[in-house]
């Protein structure tokens, strides 16, 4: 499996017959990621092809997931595509279905260690035209909770609130490694 790159310049996974299968097998352990990176189409002046956009977390072979430094919001994570792509469905489907089941994992081990009241999942590229989702622990408590996060504050946070938030973060973070890298 490897990426292949069309006439017009676009291009995707080399799908074969696998469809699942071989989106999930092409995650790869970090040695061989150097090699891969060479082959992902990147944009000049891009933020996400230039830089991983946030505290690394894990990166695979297709996407990478970051937590943004998004103040007032510490359990804010990023999964980003690691070719520059802007639309969802320039994406083979394939690389949807492995970029959809990484968005699970990092939903899921939110809900498990910090029990928010919501998880936000959201994939605008109106500022950064490179494919990413967000997912974004939300608590009745937050400051702008039920608003989304970029509109109007509704309320002041309690320090102790976003520390206990904090401290947490370690333990999402390991597991979120935890449980992409075996794939």
């Amino acid at each position: 499996m490897e990426y292949v790159t069309d006439a017009d310049g676009g291009g995707g996974w080399d799908e074969g017959d696998q469809a699942l299968q071989t989106a999930i097998a092409r995650i790869m352990p970090p040695a061989d990621l150097l090699a891969a990176q060479a082959d992902w189409p990147q944009q000049a002046g891009c933020p996400l092809c230039e830089t991983d956009g946030g505290l690394l977390i894990v990166r695979l072979q297709t996407c990478r997931v970051i937590r943004a430094h998004e103040p007032g919001f510490p359990a804010f994570y990023r999964v980003v595509l690691n070719a520059h792509v802007s639309e969802w469905s320039d994406l083979p489907e394939a690389d949807q279905l492995v970029l959809m089941r990484v968005v699970n994992v990092v939903e899921r081990v939110l809900r498990e260690v910090l029990h928010p009241s919501k998880i936000n999942l959201a994939a605008l590229g109106n500022v950064v035209p490179h494919l990413h989702w967000h997912v974004i622990a939300r608590f009745d408590w937050d400051s702008h909770f039920p608003a989304p996060i970029w509109g109007q504050a509704q309320r002041t946070v309690e320090p102790g609130q976003l520390s206990v938030l904090e401290h947490l973060m370690p333990r999402a973070d390991q597991l979120i490694r935890q449980r992409l890298l075996p794939w």
